[in-house]
Order: structure tokens, then C-alpha cells, then sequence
């Protein structure tokens, strides 16, 4: 399995994560010393055996007096901490849909130029400093949204939509899992969020709604390329992938219009290199056992694999 970037909680990188990072640490430090002073007094206790005790006093002292105090506040804390959750989005948001499949993720945006929608896989990206509400549900069994950097987690549920609002305060790629155990690959079920530059966005998401750049047929295309392109069609690999500008017949598997610009292939199974592409095309039940899309090897031949495989590596 592909390392990725850092997964880690401790890696606050937006507001909401450093929020619950906060929360997290105060809870910790606040158990540890109440754990630390109760073995004090034990103890105490215990060095003193022939001492008196009156049993009222612990009784309402460390009974209902301390847990209502420290109860108390935390609720008070948490409240005055609790993450901007809300039930429509702010006004400047960006809207992000995220579809849990077994076992990828399907990324939906809009076009803020034509309207039309855009839809990616696998990869999420978003604009530094720009609250991003996401859309969250599911098309089989329950999954759950979690990219512990940005902080937050949701479960997503078939035939509901769930909501997520999170954001990223400085640019960088982060790893996050789907955190409901989900069938056989769910440890092989990660996704990416790269954060960038507004602008950077903005030309990233203008160029994914655009067909990709050799997905038709044109003179300048390499003939290599070009029969890469016929070969993914003659072994109707269409059937189950879109790429808009070649097929757009069915949406079983994750979109490929831009497959080649992608960090990672197969949820985060492997990296996205020409390769680990090639392979992943015809080895994919044995990089991940289970996977909807069977390894290709064996009904098709080593020179088309190779084709199809610089074909997508072109797909940017």
C-alpha cells in the first residue's frame, strides 16, 4: 500500500482540526490529573490506616461535588468550542459531494462557469482559507468521511445525505480513511485532500471540467496514444469508466477523465505512476482483492495493456 502523507490528528491543519486538537488535549491532560491525584489519595490511604475518615465527606466531596463541577465546566467548554456546523452553508462555501463506494470515492463539483458538474475520484481538492461544505452519502453500505488533519468525521449513509463543513489554512496534501469498517478492502479504502492557492483552484477546476486534453481523436495525438484509446474501447473498458470526450456510457467505476493528473490509484492503493498504472490495470485483484474491476492479464494481452496504460497515463 502506497505511505502517502502523514495521517495524523496531531497534524492540525485548519481550523476545525485545531479546534478538536485543543478539546482533545485538554480532555487528556484534565484525565491524566484526576487519574494522578485519586492514586495520590489511595495512596494516602493506605499509609494511613489508623487514621479517621468521615465517609460524608468523600461521599459528597468526591461523589457529587467534584463530577458536578468538572462536568459542568466541561459542557461549558465544549459549547464555547463547538465546530461551525451548520445546517446550510455560509454564503462563500464551496460545495463538495462525496459519494462512499465499495471500495473508492466519488468527488462531485460545479462548474462556477457553465453550471455543469464535474466529477473527479478518489482525490478531493480545495481552496486555502475557503470554508468547504461537503456533501456526504453513500451508494451501497455505511461509510464514514475522515481526513484527521482537517479534522472532523461523518458517517455516510445510503439514502441520507450528511454534511460536513471543514477548511484548510495553509496549502498541502493530506490522507484521510473511510472510518467505518466497510467490507473486505476497507483498510484500502483512503482518499486525498489537496489544498491550494485560490487561484491554483480555480485553474485546476476550470481544466477538470474540460474533456481531457487527448481523449479525442486529433492529428497531433501519437499514434501509440491513439490506439491506446482504441484499445481501452475494443476491450470496453467504457462499460464501467466515463471519460468524457471518449465514452461516457456508465458510471460502475470512477471517472477517468483526468486520471493521469491523479496522486494515487485504487483509493490510495498504489502510487500514480506509469508502472504502478500498468499493473494496477492488469494485476488489480491482486493489489486489491475484491475490487469491483478484474484483473485485466488474463483476457487481455500485454501489448494492449500497455497501451491502455499510456493512454490513461495521458488523460491530464
Amino acid at each position: 500500500m502506497s505511505e502517502g502523507p502523514p495521517q495524523s490528528a496531531l497534524r492540525a491543519a485548519g481550523p476545525v482540526a485545531h479546534t478538536l486538537l485543543e478539546v482533545s488535549t485538554v480532555l487528556a491532560v484534565g484525565g491524566t490529573l484526576i487519574f494522578a491525584g485519586v492514586m495520590l489519595l489511595l495512596v494516602l490511604a493506605m499509609r494511613r490506616r489508623n487514621g479517621t475518615v468521615n465517609p460524608r465527606w468523600w461521599l459528597i466531596g468526591g461523589g457529587l461535588v467534584f463530577p458536578t463541577v468538572v462536568l459542568v465546566a466541561l459542557f461549558f467548554y465544549s459549547e464555547w468550542h463547538r465546530p461551525p456546523w451548520r445546517p446550510i452553508p455560509p454564503p462563500d462555501a464551496l460545495i463538495v459531494g462525496v459519494t462512499g463506494h465499495m471500495w473508492w470515492w466519488e468527488v462531485r463539483y460545479r462548474d462556477p462557469a457553465t453550471g455543469a458538474e464535474v466529477v473527479t475520484a478518489n482525490e478531493i481538492r480545495i481552496p486555502v482559507g475557503r470554508p468547504v461544505y461537503f456533501g456526504l452519502g453513500s451508494a451501497d453500505v455505511i461509510h464514514s468521511f475522515w481526513v484527521p488533519s482537517l479534522g472532523g468525521k461523518m458517517d455516510m449513509l445510503p439514502g441520507r445525505v450528511q454534511h460536513l463543513q471543514l477548511q484548510a489554512d495553509r496549502p498541502g496534501t493530506w490522507r484521510g480513511q473511510c472510518a467505518e469498517y466497510c467490507g473486505e478492502q476497507h483498510a484500502r479504502m483512503a482518499l486525498h485532500v489537496v489544498a491550494e492557492e485560490p487561484e491554483a483552484f480555480d485553474a485546476w477546476l476550470a481544466a477538470q471540467a474540460k474533456p481531457a486534453a487527448t481523449a479525442a481523436t486529433s492529428p497531433a495525438l501519437p499514434r501509440d496514444v491513439e490506439r491506446g484509446r482504441e484499445a481501452f474501447l475494443a476491450h470496453r473498458c467504457n462499460a464501467c469508466h466515463t471519460v468524457r470526450g471518449v465514452s461516457e456510457e456508465s458510471r460502475l467505476g470512477p471517472d477517468l477523465t483526468h486520471v493521469g493528473s491523479r496522486l494515487h490509484l485504487g483509493a490510495g492503493t498504489v502510487p500514480n505512476e506509469p508502472a504502478q498504472l500498468a499493473a494496477w490495470v492488469a494485476h488489480t485483484q491482486q493489489l486489491k482483492p475484491g475490487a469491483r474491476m478484474p484483473s485485466s492479464a488474463e483476457r487481455i494481452g500485454e501489448a494492449d495493456l500497455q497501451l491502455i496504460a499510456a493512454w490513461l497515463a495521458q488523460l491530464k
